[in-house]
């Protein structure tokens, strides 16, 4: 028997434990400022968000979500948001990740969010995700502030 087929499959723990690794070593490298969870994005990924408003639905591939999704909101802010971690549960190739974000936006008032994100992990990385937020203040933002000047 070769080594290759002595290899016992790895164990759904084992996986929801790398998983959730991954995602909690993506968060504290934002929080730090030193890259973001989209890092961890699947070029392929299918990304929902939940809820009514111009930016709700579901996007397919990551340029199609930052586009259409993140940049809206990210342009309107002075400095990146900060997320604040407050649970990461995972089972399998399921993560489910409670956080609050905050900046300021180009306008000079505070931009603070509560979010859930729900990613379906492969070989670590998302494949499928989906949030929820407050979109009203994601959409107010995005009404009553203008881009950063590149």
């Amino acid at each position: 028997m070769s080594a290759a087929q002595a290899t016992t499959p790895e164990q759904p723990d084992q996986v929801a434990a790398r998983n959730e690794a991954a995602v909690r070593d993506a968060f504290a490298n934002w929080s730090a400022g030193q890259g973001s969870v989209f890092d961890l994005l699947s070029p392929d990924i299918t990304w929902t968000i939940h809820g009514s408003g111009p930016v709700a639905g579901t996007y397919n591939g990551v340029e199609a979500f930052l586009q259409r999704g993140a940049v809206p909101l990210t342009s309107r802010l002075a400095r990146p948001l900060v997320p604040n971690l407050h649970a990461v549960w995972a089972v399998g190739n399921t993560v489910i990740i409670r956080f609050d974000a905050a900046s300021t936006t180009t306008g000079g008032h505070p931009y603070r969010n509560q979010y859930v994100w729900i990613f379906r992990m492969e070989n670590g990385a998302v494949v499928e995700a989906e949030a929820f937020l407050d979109l009203v203040a994601y959409d107010k933002v995005v009404a009553e502030n203008q881009p950063r000047q590149p």
